[in-house]
Parts: structure tokens; sequence; C-alpha cells
């Protein structure tokens, strides 16, 4: 009788299942007949502005300014229009370099109503990684808020004479680069009549979404119409989106997660907020008020909420639905956590696993090398064994197809071969995953977030996630670090402290409690600020190479003397003991 529990366990995972087959088969034949009927994201809006009109489509809560369905598609046609009179046509790309307005949806939408593909470059970008996100896209034109006129000076030169520029917001000729022009007059003065739209398909490139850019230079991701469809339809679906909703993005119209239209609303019963990265954790971070549970959100959509703070951030908040979800932009082995499971990014039957064929497979957690069994094959993992997502190619299923990158070689790098069988092709995500017995999926670390200190794997999310929640939710970033004369790397947290108000002593107690020893940071570094990308995503590209050298940082570094069980200050005599060996770790 004792395993009557888990089988009443299986019996509702099984219940979940097939909630979940439905939505996929749902989002799947919605995608065969808009492939049919040869849709596209603007044909599919026309749609929406026919029944929903006047209904409210975007509320800019910096300005309280309102757009229905119908004054959106009338700006997006004069956008269109305007594009068609300056000798724009089908396949060419515009980047767009903005901060959140209503008007980048509108610019964007107009874009695609004839064939021309936005690049939705981030806006904190500057000098040598901006040129780079233009250039790599064959942008023909640049359109850039003002408030950015000067991060577009500083580049104007290094552009090709070729690229047009046009200005959008306040106006001052004085200060824009020589040529560029006023984007608003040009705009008013156009129709808001429905251009002629080419004869694009479902499959044809909407636009491009760049990587965040936390290992070297921004790639230039490819999104067609079906993607598109197909990120909006699952989230929708499958968290059970309801018209009267409204969605309030915090993030940047240039992510991913950033760009999908709702369905219309008037008067809004409910709310759901969107999240990414560390947002969560910032809000846990701010002193407790009263009006904390005086809302109307019914869900809290996006990804990385940390395992840790899960439950404490939807008690204090009173969120009733965590709706996690998991997919890069470019993947084709997106996870959905549908129903509510407390750290879970997703779902995938273990019962039926060919129904939607994405798979864990073995890896060298260090170097992320594919382990392969006898016959070349990867080796799945099992229940409890970390292993990276891999979803399989089928270039013909829009569910299942990888459009890569604008960088073929790019594109290369994330595909291998014989994972599911023979002669088959994969998506790699770069993700370690681990899959529980009922088939919930946990994210556990990011390609090259993962090191080998004393004989065992390092899980830097983990340690980032526990060494944060010991200092007040501070940014924390962890990496490894290679010292001389040791094997593999040792742990290096650094740990944004402005106000240098960390207490070692306690600190370096906690961490006994907290963590096993292999796990514990061996030095420390405190500085201002920690980097991150646009999308909350930490940097750690250059404090790895840093190392842990006092000749070049001058930042407060901190080494864990074993002997004393405690941080003490590394100086440079200090550091020269390490690297000779004389020091023991």
């Amino acid at each position: 009788f004792h395993n009557i529990p888990n089988i009443a366990a299986l019996v509702s995972r099984t219940d979940f299942f097939q909630k979940h087959s439905s939505v996929l088969l749902r989002v799947k034949l919605n995608v065969k007949k808009h492939l049919r009927e040869r849709n596209t994201v603007p044909k599919l809006f026309a749609k929406s502005v026919k029944k929903y009109g006047d209904k409210t489509a975007l509320i800019f809560e910096g300005t309280g300014e309102k757009w229905s369905f119908k004054e959106l598609d009338e700006y997006s046609n004069r956008v269109a229009n305007l594009l068609l009179q300056r000798g724009f046509k089908e396949g060419d790309v515009i980047a767009l370099f903005m901060e959140n307005r209503s008007q980048y949806v509108g610019l964007w939408l107009g874009m695609a109503k004839i064939g021309v593909e936005a690049a939705l470059i981030n806006f904190n970008l500057r000098l040598e990684a901006l040129v780079h996100c233009v250039n790599i896209s064959s942008a023909k034109a640049v359109v850039f808020g003002s408030e950015l006129t000067d991060a577009m000076c500083e580049v104007h030169s290094s552009m090709g004479k070729t690229v047009k520029l046009f200005c959008s917001g306040e106006w001052d000729p004085k200060r824009v680069p020589e040529g560029t022009e006023h984007l608003e007059p040009l705009l008013e003065a156009t129709s808001t009549n429905q251009p002629s739209q080419p004869d694009r398909s479902f499959t044809d490139r909407l636009f491009y979404i760049y990587t965040s850019g936390t290992t070297g230079m921004p790639k230039a991701a490819i999104v067609v119409h079906s993607r598109y469809y197909r990120m909006a339809a699952l989230v929708y679906y499958g968290f059970r989106m309801k018209s009267e909703d409204v969605l309030y993005d915090c993030l940047p119209l240039y992510h991913s997660a950033g760009t999908s239209l709702n369905t219309g609303f008037s008067t809004p019963s409910s709310y759901i907020v969107q999240y990414i990265g560390e947002i969560c954790r910032y809000l846990l971070n701010q002193p407790k008020k009263d009006t904390e549970h005086q809302h109307k959100v019914r869900m809290a959509l996006g990804n990385g909420l940390r395992q840790s703070i899960w439950e404490e951030f939807t008690t204090r908040f009173n969120v009733p639905q965590i709706a996690e979800f998991y997919g890069a932009t470019e993947c084709n082995c997106s996870l959905g956590n549908f129903d509510n499971k407390t750290g879970a990014c997703g779902f995938n039957s273990r019962i039926l696993p060919f129904f939607y064929p994405i798979r864990l497979v073995k890896v060298n957690e260090e170097t992320m090398e594919l382990i392969r069994g006898p016959d070349g094959v990867c080796i799945p993992c099992g229940p409890g064994e970390p292993g990276q997502l891999v979803g399989r190619i089928i270039q013909n299923d829009p569910l299942r197809r990888f459009d890569g990158y604008v960088n073929q070689s790019a594109t290369n790098k994330k595909v291998a071969h014989d994972v599911f069988k023979k002669g088959d092709s994969a998506y790699l995500s770069g993700d370690v995953l681990v899959m529980d017995d009922y088939g919930y999926m946990y994210f556990k670390d990011r390609t090259g977030d993962t090191f080998r200190w004393k004989g065992e794997n390092v899980s830097t999310t983990e340690v980032e996630g526990t060494l944060s929640r010991l200092l007040d939710m501070k940014d924390v970033v962890v990496y490894g670090v290679e010292v001389p004369g040791a094997e593999g790397k040792a742990g290096m947290a650094a740990i944004a402290d402005p106000e240098h108000s960390t207490d070692l002593v306690k600190f370096s107690r906690d961490l006994e409690k907290a963590l096993p020893p292999y796990a514990r940071p061996v030095f420390l570094r405190f500085l201002p600020e920690v980097n991150k990308t646009g999308t909350f995503k930490f940097q750690k590209t250059d404090m790895r190479r840093e190392g842990f050298d006092p000749n070049v940082i001058s930042d407060k570094l901190y080494f864990l003397d074993c002997t004393k069980g405690q941080y003490v200050e590394l100086n440079v005599e200090l550091h020269r003991s390490i690297v000779s060996g004389k020091q023991k770790l």
C-alpha cells in the first residue's frame, strides 16, 4: 500500500501530460493551417484589427498613452508606405535602436507588412558592439530614438555611407549625425491606407533578435513568422491566458520575451506581469510595503526564477501562479511549466517522449562535449542526471525547424548529428537541465557555467543563488579561475557591494552551513556593481580573464584561508605565494 501515493501522483502527471500534449497539438494544427493559407504575422494582425478594432492594444506606462488596434494598424501602415516611397523593398533590413515606446511595435510591424525585416538592437550597446550588430544584419537604415543620439554620433563614421538614418522623438538637428531625417513629420505626411503586401509565407523571415552577448559579440538570431506565432501561441494556450488579461511588460522590446502582442482588452479584470533573470530577486530586495498585496496580478510570466526564492516571491507578493518557461530566441526545444510546479521550467512526457522530440543527453559538464555510446549516438540521461537539452531538427516541421543565425558558422556550432539516432540532426541548447521521475525539467546551468574543483562539479547558478540569499539579495557572479599547479578551477565570487557592508566573518560562518567545501568560493572580489546584459544576465568573460591578480584588479580581493577558516585580504605577496604553490588552497 505504500506505493499508492506514487500511483496517484503518476495518474495526476498523466492527466497533466494530456493537457500538455493538447496544447502542443493545438499549436501544431494552427501552424499547419497558417502554413497552408500562407499567413504571416501582419495578416494575422489584420484579423485582430477586424475583431478588436477600437479595443486597447498598447498602453505606454511612461506617458499613459493608449493605442487601439486600429491606431496601431494605421501607424504601421504609415511606416510601410513611407518605406515604400523611400525605395525599401522585400528582403531589406532596417535596424531599430531605441528605448521602449508604443512606436517600436508599430515600426517593426509596418516593416513586416512590406517584407522589410527589422533588426532589433539592444539599446544598451555602444561603439564596437553597436557597429557589429548593424553590420552583421546588413541593415540599409537605422531608426534610432532621440535619447540615443549620442550613441549614434559615436558610431556614425564607422557605418557604411549608404546607411540611412531616421530619428524618432525630440528633434535637434544640431545634435544628430549628418544626413539624419526626423521620422515623425515624414510619417504624418504619409497615407494610412493598407500597403500592397508581398507574397510572403509563414516560414519567411520576420525580424532578427540578438543573443545577449554573455560570451562574446551578440549573434543575430533569425525569427521567422511561424516561430513568432509559435512562441506566442504556446504561452497563450499553455498558460490559459484570456483576452481580458493585461500583460505588463517591463522588459526591453528588443528581447524575444517582449515582442508579443496582446489579444485585446477593454476593462482589465486581471494582470499578468513579465519577468526575466534577476527581476524577482530585485523585487525581494526592496523594503516591504503594505501595498504589496493590493493588486490584480494573477500570474507572473517569464524565465530564470531561481528555485531558491520561488516560494518566497509568490508568498510575499501574493502571486497565485508562476508561468515559468524555457526557450532561447532561436531554440526548437521550448518548455513550459503549465501547472505551477515549484522550481520547474517545463515538462516532457516520459511515457511518450517521441511526442515532443527533445531530450537531455550526457555531456562533460566542464567542456559540454557530448558523451556518446559505442554506436556513436548520444546517451540519454535518466531522472536526476544532469544533461544538455537538445531538440531534434526537422526543417519541414515549423515546430521542429532551426533557423539559426545570420552567420552560418555560428549556426553550425549549434547543430550536432547522430544525437537521437544515426543520421539525424539536433539543436544544442548549451544549457544543462535535470529531469525528475515524472518528466518535470529543472534548469541547472548554462554552457561554461560549470567548473570542476576538488574532483567535484560546481554549478555556478546554484552557488550564485545561495550566496545572493546569504548576502541579502546582492548581485553575485560566480565563475572558475585557473590557479597554477592546481587541478580544475577554483571558485571565485564577484559581489556588488558599493557600501562595503558585507560582514566577512559572519559570511564565512554562513557559508560553512550552506555549501560543501568544494563549492565555497576560494576568492572573493568586491566591486561597485557587476556588468549585466540588457536582459539581466551576468557578463563573466572579462572577470574570468582577470582572475584573482591584484596587479590587474583594483577592486578589493579576498582569499579563503583554510587554516583560519575565514577570508583574508588578498595582496600582492599572498598572490605570489598562491601562484608559486607555497600557500595551500
